[in-house]
């Protein structure tokens, strides 16, 4: 029974893949100013088998170019990182059947789940890539937010610098999942 359980947690691990340094960014781009932000710090999971996705950011982990920006974004009329101190997404590849993990090549695809963020959670529906080269498993997307989709407002003072749309660009590089024996 034990070797039967070994095997079996051993061979779900090969169909988990993860990375801790997944890079999100932002661009907010106005007539008066474009503000970009990286965040190098991601996490996430993929489940080759089922498709199913996370990742999840921490929100202070945003790097912008001027400190004050960063010191800002953090504030409670902003994103209000202490109350809400990361964002996360949990969806699945919809047409996982596009995609083969054991042959190198780019494979785009819909990826439908729930973005949580400041608090409150939508749906999103994106398209990506998946690529495989040499074993090795990579994801992108580049996708639109609403901020008022999130109940993240800006203050009038500084509105014409902020824009009502921003987007997010999400590159992940995994690797196989090593369970601790």
């Amino acid at each position: 029974m034990l070797i039967a359980l070994v095997s079996f947690h051993v061979s779900m691990a090969q169909d988990i893949f993860i990375t801790r340094n997944g890079q999100v960014t932002f661009v907010s781009t106005t007539p008066v100013e474009d503000i970009k932000a990286a965040n190098n710090e991601a996490s996430s999971i993929l489940n080759t088998k089922t498709g199913a996705m996370q990742f999840i950011v921490l929100i202070k982990s945003f790097q912008f170019k001027k400190i004050i920006m960063q010191e800002h974004f953090n504030r409670k009329d902003y994103m209000d990182s202490d109350n809400f101190p990361k964002s996360e997404f949990k969806g699945t590849i919809i047409d996982l059947r596009k995609v083969d993990f054991k042959k190198d090549g780019n494979y785009p695809v819909t990826v439908e789940g729930n973005l949580t963020m400041h608090g409150v959670t939508n749906k999103l529906k994106t398209s990506g890539v998946i690529s495989v080269k040499e074993g090795k498993i990579s994801s992108s997307s580049k996708f639109k937010i609403k901020l008022a989709d999130y109940k993240i407002s800006v203050p009038s003072i500084v509105a014409s610098k902020v824009a009502d749309v921003v987007e997010v660009t999400v590159n992940c590089s995994y690797d196989p999942y090593q369970p601790k024996s």
